[in-house]
């Protein structure tokens, strides 16, 4: 029996609208990620715009928006939003069973994969919803008394800061805030300021491995003095996972809180809390006084959202099969780029550094004369679709681009034209 020709046409006619509509949905280009093919890309071989284009396919950002705040909220890939997708389908289409398996991919899949991306024992890290969570948490664990000093810098994040309030509130802790410049002098410079707010009743220095603004703090050394010292050192490194290798063994510092959902683009409200086995005497659980294990001490009860927890390795193994070194260096080389543009306008200072050991790859901030740094956030906005963000910080009335490696050269120079025109 032939087929009437009338229903090919049906058939084709849906199919295009089909297609059309899945074009539509993944914001243009983006259909061979829709049809499976996530994650289909090699290595970059070098850090130019050519190499990362396949790369930067993965992305479903909607048309006419280019996104230059990656440190404020990270952009998920797409098998990081079809892994969330998932997750949420096997809660909905078996409760019980669905949240059980996502707990077993959870504890056998995502943590030590974590544990090996920061090159720490699985048992000395737990998932959080955020840094600002895991700030919170090691802040109001670590056992102090009434007189006992913790020395802060003044380029802490609000987030940081304010539980080391409610402890000075609380408990009567004094808070010494040391005063670090932007730019950073030297790394000397914030070692030799930090250190000499420190006395015999110092028990703990809580600071930035990489600060809102971009400066990178030399973590390593500040805990090295520190531990000599018998100082407590807490790490706030929301802003240093995924713009470039972080050894957590290697920094040597007691704890660290880091976001994934910025630069590691895990889903929206994923974070992390590590604490070194060998420093968990420095605090004590909020949750179980018995506690004996890091993920005893700080790991709440309670259901846990597990889609996005499971999720976290869908992001995990994107960042890895691209290399944290490739992006690294591409990070550097597009905020090099815009840095190499700011200079030629002689109405632009710029805050971060030049040099590699003192700023991180992504983050770039500066002021121009006669703009207000929160005015500008709507202008690039209205003007050309650029997302960026303030940085009224420190007393600065700064601007902050955060490039990630899905940015590109061509976006940066309509930026810095644009910003030209103002």
């Amino acid at each position: 029996m032939k087929e009437n020709p009338k229903s090919k046409l049906i058939r084709r006619d849906f199919f295009k609208k089909s297609a059309a509509g899945i074009i539509g949905f993944f914001g243009g280009g983006h259909l061979n990620i829709a049809l499976g093919s996530q994650n289909n890309f090699k290595k970059p071989i070098s850090p130019t715009d050519s190499n990362w284009s396949v790369i930067n396919s993965q992305f479903i950002l909607k048309k006419g928006i280019t996104y230059m705040n990656n440190a404020s909220l990270g952009m998920p890939p797409i098998n990081v939003v079809d892994s969330v997708r998932s997750g949420y389908e096997k809660i909905s289409k078996e409760p019980l069973h669905g949240k059980h398996k996502l707990q077993d991919r959870i504890n056998n899949n995502v943590m030590p994969l974590l544990a090996k991306t920061f090159n720490v024992n699985k048992e000395e890290i737990i998932l959080t919803r955020n840094a600002s969570e895991a700030l919170f948490l090691q802040t109001l664990g670590i056992v102090l008394k009434e007189g006992d000093e913790v020395v802060l810098s003044t380029q802490e994040h609000p987030a940081a800061l304010k539980p080391w309030v409610h402890r000075e509130s609380k408990d009567g802790v004094v808070l010494k805030y040391v005063f670090i410049p932007s730019p950073l002098v030297s790394k000397r410079d914030v070692i030799d300021r930090l250190m000499s707010a420190v006395t015999s009743k110092t028990k703990a220095i809580s600071f930035c491995h990489v600060t809102r603004g971009g400066h990178k703090y030399p973590v390593k050394e500040i805990a090295n003095v520190a531990r000599r010292k018998g100082v407590a050192t807490l790490v706030d490194g929301a802003q240093a996972v995924g713009q470039f290798p972080v050894d957590i063994k290697n920094l040597g510092c007691d704890a660290y809180s880091a976001s994934l959902h910025k630069w590691i683009l895990a889903p929206a409200g994923s974070g992390f809390l590590f604490v070194r086995n060998r420093s968990k005497n420095y605090f004590e659980s909020p949750f179980d006084l018995k506690a004996s294990t890091v993920q005893s001490y700080f790991n709440p009860p309670g259901t846990k959202d597990y889609p996005v927890r499971a999720a976290v390795g869908a992001a995990l193994n994107f960042i890895d099969k691209i290399g944290l070194e490739n992006i690294e260096k591409r990070c550097r080389y597009l905020s090099n780029h815009l840095k190499n543009g700011l200079k030629k306008m002689k109405d632009v200072k710029i805050l971060s550094s030049d040099n590699p050991k003192m700023s991180a790859p992504g983050s770039t901030i500066f002021e121009k004369s006669n703009l207000d740094a929160l005015e500008s956030v709507k202008i690039f906005e209205d003007k050309i679709g650029f997302h960026i963000d303030e940085h009224q910080r420190d007393g600065h009335n700064a601007i902050r681009v955060s490039t990630h490696f899905y940015n590109t050269t061509s976006q940066i120079d309509l930026l810095l034209a644009t910003l030209e025109s103002i």
